[in-house]
C-alpha cells in the first residue's frame, strides 16, 4: 500500500469519535461505515482503491476502535445515526455517497432515508438487521422475560473486563477463526489495528465488551420500512450466499424499497467485502 490515512478526531453528543482521511478532498466525498465490532481500517483496501476518484473518509462507530466508549455502556441505532450525520455534517460537502457493511450498513441506510437529499449512492453488505423470520423468533419470548434476560447481560458485561491476548499472535488467531474467508495478510492487517496493548503488554480488542448485549427492541417495524421507502438515491444491498443474513430479495424486505436491487455473491460470507474482494470492488466501481 502507498502512504495510509491521516487520523482525526471529532464531536458527537460529547464523545470524541475517530475519524480518518484519505486525502485527495477535492474529489466527490465518499464515506465508508465499518459494522459491529469492527473499525475503520477494516475498509483500507476499499479505500486504497478509491482514493484516486473520491474523497474518501472512514468512521469508527462510538465503542469501536479509537472512538470513545459511552458511559451507560448503551449502544442504540438512533445514536450512530446522529455520529454519522454529524460526520457528513462536519464534511462540509454534498450529497455523499456511503458504502457500508452489516451494523453500518444499518446506520448508512437510515441515514440516507432521514436525509435523501444529502445521499448521492448507498451501498449496504448485510445491513438490514434481522430478518423477519428471526425476529419474529425474538419476538416470540413474552417482551418482560427478553428484558429479563437483558438486564442480566447487562450485568455480565460490567463485571466483564476485555478479553486479553498473551501475544499479537494470539489475537491473529482469534481473528482468522473468526472468519475463515480472510487470508493470513487480512487478517493480520485487521488484528493490528484492532487491539490495544496493554500496560501488562498483553493485547485486547478495542470494542467495547458492552457491544454483545444489544437492547431489547429497536424502533418499530413500521418506522424503518418508512425510512427504507424514504430513499430516494440508487442503493445496492449486497449478500452473501454463504451468510447467516437472509436477502430482502427472499425474504419480502426489498419491497420496502424504492430504489434497490439486491446482488448475492457465491463463495462469501458476512464479510462480502474482504472474502470476495476483488468482485465486490468490480460491482462498486460500476454502481458508482
Amino acid at each position: 500500500m502507498t502512504a495510509g490515512p491521516t487520523t482525526y478526531t471529532f464531536i458527537s453528543q460529547r464523545l470524541r469519535l475517530n475519524a480518518v482521511d484519505w486525502g485527495n478532498a477535492e474529489a466527490p466525498p465518499l464515506v465508508l461505515v465499518h459494522g459491529g465490532r469492527d473499525h475503520a481500517r477494516s475498509w483500507d483496501w476499499t479505500a486504497e482503491a478509491l482514493r484516486g476518484d473520491w474523497h474518501v473518509t472512514a468512521m469508527d462507530h462510538r465503542g469501536h476502535g479509537d472512538s470513545e466508549w459511552v458511559s451507560d455502556g448503551n449502544y442504540r441505532a438512533e445514536d450512530m445515526v446522529y455520529d454519522l450525520a454529524q460526520l457528513i455534517h462536519q464534511l462540509g460537502k454534498g450529497p455523499v455517497t456511503l458504502v457500508a457493511h452489516s451494523l453500518g450498513g444499518n446506520v448508512a441506510l437510515r441515514y440516507a432515508g432521514i436525509f435523501p437529499d444529502m445521499v448521492r449512492k448507498v451501498v449496504a453488505i448485510e445491513g438490514l438487521g434481522p430478518s423477519p423470520r428471526r425476529a419474529a423468533e425474538m419476538r416470540a419470548t413474552p417482551y418482560p422475560q427478553r428484558m429479563a434476560e437483558w438486564i442480566g447481560k447487562k450485568r455480565q458485561a460490567a463485571a466483564r473486563t476485555p478479553r486479553k491476548y498473551d501475544s499479537i499472535e494470539a489475537a491473529f488467531a482469534r481473528m482468522i477463526a473468526e472468519n475463515a474467508y480472510l487470508t493470513p495478510e487480512q487478517a493480520r492487517h485487521l488484528t493490528l489495528h484492532g487491539v490495544n496493548r496493554n500496560e501488562d503488554g498483553s493485547f485486547s480488542w478495542k470494542f467495547d465488551p458492552h457491544l454483545n448485549v444489544w437492547p431489547v427492541e429497536d424502533v418499530g417495524d413500521a418506522f424503518i420500512h418508512q425510512t427504507w421507502a424514504a430513499i430516494t438515491a440508487p442503493a445496492l444491498l449486497l449478500y452473501g450466499k454463504e451468510s447467516w443474513a437472509s436477502s430482502p430479495a427472499r425474504d419480502g424486505r426489498l419491497e420496502h424499497f424504492k430504489t434497490a436491487e439486491v446482488i448475492e455473491f457465491d463463495d462469501a460470507g458476512h464479510w462480502l467485502h474482504h472474502d470476495q474482494f476483488g468482485r465486490f470492488m468490480d460491482t462498486l466501481k460500476a454502481f458508482l
